[in-house]
This record gives structure tokens, C-alpha cells and sequence, in this order.
């Protein structure tokens, strides 16, 4: 799903309009990255954890010359999922035996 799929889930779901469903998803990601470039966390209970995390600097290489390079220290975008989220995703479907003829 991309995003103008999202925004007409949204708003088939919502009853808000197709510009409604933009604005509305455009500010969410919008406060979620305002709220990541802070070095805060958002937690949406049900839905997951979204957190910055950080990489240490460390030497790779080039895979074509095999060439060691440095690479620098960064921060990373990092999602946790909640309970629910990751429940609905792995749903397991269970058969129940049925005692009886065939």
C-alpha cells in the first residue's frame, strides 16, 4: 500500500474527504518525525513504539575493491511493534478436530 492508497482507506473509513485523509495522515507523520529529530518516542498503545536509536561508527568494506572504509555514527528511525499489532499479524488459524464419521 502506498500513500494515496492509505488516504483512500482512510477516508472510505473515516468519512472524511480525500483532502481531509491527506492532511490528517500528512500531520501524523509529520508530528512522528518532529517528535523523532527531538530524540523523543511515540507510543501508540495497541499499535507500537516508534524511537530513535543509534549506531556505533564502524569500518566496513567496499565489496567491489575490498577496500576497508570508515562509516560514521548515525541515528536510526526504529519501530516496535505493540501487542495487538503483532498478534493480528500473525494470526494462526486453528481446526477444530471434528470427532465423528468422515
Amino acid at each position: 500500500m502506498n500513500k494515496a492508497e492509505l488516504v483512500s482507506a482512510v477516508a472510505s473509513t473515516s468519512g472524511l474527504t480525500k483532502i481531509q485523509a491527506e492532511k490528517a495522515i500528512t500531520s501524523t507523520i509529520e508530528a512522528i518525525s518532529s517528535e523523532l529529530q527531538g530524540g523523543g518516542s511515540l507510543t501508540l498503545v495497541n499499535f507500537g513504539t516508534f524511537s530513535v536509536g543509534s549506531r556505533l561508527a564502524r569500518v566496513g568494506k567496499n565489496p567491489k575493491t575490498g577496500e576497508s572504509i570508515n562509516i560514521a555514527a548515525k541515528k536510526v528511525a526504529k519501530f516496535k511493534p505493540g501487542k495487538s499489532l503483532s498478534e493480528s499479524v500473525n494470526v494462526v488459524e486453528v481446526k477444530k478436530a471434528v470427532k465423528g464419521k468422515k
